[in-house]
């Protein structure tokens, strides 16, 4: 009915979030490696703006998909009140309850698969940078 509304607030927010944080946020850490003035090797930290972008897109995506499920189905209509399941107290109570099961566990999966992608990032991060300080050194 609604559930994608769990997911789109999370988007919202977490574009706005990005917006601040990229404001107050120091210049990445980067490490060049060149030999004879060519460059060789480049490394930086992934900013952790860009990071919580990642997750609105992932957000923001899933939430579309759904809309166009819904609509698909009828659920959501071209005139008011737009959801279909607003129209009648039982069917709004029920779209409530949609929103905060299914909706609320879509937005908390994702943010967990975003998570997993944070840590698989400063492994590759870290990797990158201790090889670029290595190759650095032996210059």
């Amino acid at each position: 009915m609604a559930c994608f509304a769990a997911p789109a607030a999370e988007a919202i927010i977490v574009a706005a979030a990005s917006k601040i944080i990229e404001k107050n946020e120091n210049k990445s850490e980067e490490i060049e490696v060149s030999f004879d003035g060519i460059n060789v090797e480049s490394a930086h930290k992934i900013p952790f703006s860009r990071k919580l972008r990642w997750l609105s897109f992932i957000q923001l995506g899933g939430a579309v998909l759904l809309m166009f499920e819904h609509i698909w189905h009828g659920e959501i209509v071209p005139f008011f009140p737009f959801l279909t399941a607003a129209s009648d107290t039982v069917s709004l109570g029920q779209m409530l309850y949609e929103i905060a099961t299914t909706g609320v566990a879509m937005a908390v999966f994702t943010t967990a698969i975003w998570l997993v992608m944070l840590g698989v990032s400063a492994v590759i991060e870290k990797r990158a940078i201790r090889e670029a300080k290595a190759i650095s050194k032996t210059k």
